[in-house]
């Protein structure tokens, strides 16, 4: 007994015992399962097995009694039926928990992707925002074009009392010009000649001749 305890190692492990069963590949197997299971829950399978249990019905009722292979009662078919009953559901389950795993992936990664969607959604917001705060702040296309047309009017504004000055300028210009022509002694006026202004006086030469009116 001591040396079969000497004998054991700890370092390597402890071989297997009892029945091993043998390996398969899980993934093949769950595909396999599922076209099973897809297959039977159609139409055509119902149609089918309704088929071949009138069949077996029907020859096991009115074929001669020594070829009839399950008499009445139909024992076999009973057994066949159970048999099938009692794989369909196991593997109409694994076909139900493959879609149940396929189907928590697919909430997994929609709600992933439903989280990363609400991530940029918020960003996006955000960004947005801060833009529209910035352009608060920023002249508009609006703002300008008022701007500018507030501009033009002031500039003909200005333009018209340019013009307006001018032609004031122009017409003292011109006043001034007629003023400077003006004769200064008084000739040409068609105002009367009157020995009170001295009007006389002026046609009387240096000499002492000239015209002379009478005193009446």
């Amino acid at each position: 007994m001591a040396e079969r305890r000497r004998n054991v190692r700890l370092d390597q492990p402890r071989e297997p015992r009892g029945i091993t069963l043998p390996r398969f590949d899980a993934e093949a197997f769950g595909r396999w399962s599922e076209g099973i299971a897809r297959g039977m829950g159609t139409a055509n399978f119902i149609v089918v097995m309704t088929v071949v249990i009138a069949i077996w019905f029907g020859w096991n009722t009115l074929a001669p009694a020594n070829v009839r292979f399950d008499p009445y009662t139909f024992t076999f078919l009973t057994l066949v039926l159970s048999l099938q009953a009692s794989y369909a559901a196991p593997l109409i389950l694994l076909a139900q928990n493959r879609q149940a795993d396929r189907d928590r992936v697919a909430l997994e990664e929609d709600r992933r992707r439903a989280t990363a969607q609400k991530a940029d959604t918020e960003y996006l917001a955000r960004e947005i925002a801060a833009l529209r705060i910035a352009l608060g702040e920023v002249a508009t296309r609006d703002f300008l074009r008022s701007e500018l047309t507030r501009l033009a009017e002031e500039l003909d504004e200005v333009g018209h009392r340019r013009q307006r000055l001018e032609r004031r300028q122009q017409d003292r210009d011109s006043r001034q010009e007629k003023r400077s022509h003006r004769p200064t002694d008084g000739v040409g006026l068609d105002e009367p000649r009157d020995d009170l202004d001295g009007d006389f006086s002026r046609d009387v030469r240096p000499d002492g001749t000239g015209p002379r009116l009478s005193d009446s």
